[in-house]
């Protein structure tokens, strides 16, 4: 291992955690938009409860880590520029609403795509373009205007807006958070008789936390070379694109291998249950509609620096204020596209 480029070794990290996170998906039923639409509209709040799992999981791990010196929660994007409350909002809202559109979130795409699902292939493409277009593209002049990254000068996030300091204050406050969680998780019946998913629910989280304390090691071994990073599927799309075309000029990084991953993955569990099968459009309208959803994901989750896994589970890990907000803010969207959808914003 010593000998593999520091690259490579990011990418390898990556792949086995986005292959938990896929197998997750697939055999655990941890999807985003299916939480939400079940438990609005179908009066099963298995999936919802199930966030509550995953993320009591990655707080407390992410945090025990940290307390040990395994975790640099400093050196995350998420606590290294100051957070801009309106960027998580509205970059939320956007994302969410098209997400609703499209049927699913980035993570969720890949997961179908890993099934068979072609027309998913179509929302991960156009969602890493559009990423791109507002990263770096025609549209970054005007995200950087309206929503600028600064840098931050110390301490921030929800502990240091406690006024609790240290690593062992960070950790009774993740702590408290986790417990709440969790609690609200383990109290609904149907998952505590569901150890499938609950355990998969672990799993999910476990996965974070072990993206963010490997590459906190490779950090430290690369001299800062490799960056601190846990999954995330908007930019890393758009990463991962730009590798498949353009290898020679860019070499592999930890988004390649987290992209990988979560479609090996799913394809594997796809296999497990029997549920892989090749699926197409057969409705123009549809596909306008999932590309529409797709393009705004790419722009709401880079305005927001992560989407409904990157702020939702990986920056909550972390105890940034952008990660609750963020996911707050994407449930709302996406509860509007949802009911768009299904009522047409007529009163029921």
């Amino acid at each position: 291992m010593e000998g593999l480029p520091f690259g490579v070794l990011a990418a390898l990290i990556g792949l086995a955690g986005g292959l938990v996170l896929g197998l997750a998906a697939r055999l655990g039923d941890f999807c985003t938009l299916a939480a939400l639409e079940s438990a609005l509209y179908g009066g099963d709040q298995r999936r919802l409860r199930l966030w509550g799992l995953v993320l009591a999981t990655a707080i407390l791990g992410t945090h025990l880590l940290a307390a040990a010196g395994l975790v640099d929660l400093g050196g995350t994007i998420y606590h290294e520029m100051v957070w801009n409350p309106w960027a998580s909002v509205l970059g939320g809202l956007v994302f969410g609403y098209g997400m609703a559109l499209a049927g699913n979130c980035g993570f969720g795409a890949l997961v179908r795509f890993g099934g068979g699902d072609l027309r998913s292939m179509v929302i991960v493409v156009v969602m890493g373009i559009f990423a791109f277009i507002a990263l770096s593209g025609p549209l970054a002049p005007l995200r950087i205007a309206l929503f600028p990254q600064v840098e931050a000068a110390g301490p921030q996030g929800i502990a240091a807006s406690l006024g609790i300091a240290g690593a062992a204050g960070s950790l009774l406050v993740a702590l408290a958070v986790s417990l709440a969680l969790g609690a609200w998780a383990l109290l609904h019946a149907p998952i505590r008789r569901n150890r499938r998913m609950m355990a998969w629910g672990v799993a999910a989280g476990l996965a974070v936390v072990w993206c963010l304390a490997a590459t906190s090691w490779l950090n430290h071994g690369s001299f800062g070379a490799v960056g601190i990073e846990g999954p995330s599927f908007t930019a890393p799309i758009g990463r991962t694109l730009i590798f498949l075309m353009t290898s020679t000029a860019g070499g592999i990084t930890f988004s390649v291998g987290s992209i990988t991953g979560v479609i090996l993955g799913a394809l594997a569990g796809s296999m497990i249950r029997g549920l892989f099968r090749w699926e197409a459009c057969e409705d123009p309208r549809e596909l306008g509609r999932q590309v529409s959803g797709a393009a705004l994901m790419g722009v709401g989750g880079v305005v927001a620096m992560g989407c409904s896994i990157g702020q939702g589970v990986t920056g909550f890990a972390t105890l940034a204020w952008s990660g609750p907000v963020t996911l707050a803010a994407i449930v709302v969207g996406a509860a509007v596209g949802l009911r768009q959808l299904i009522h047409g914003f007529q009163p029921e």
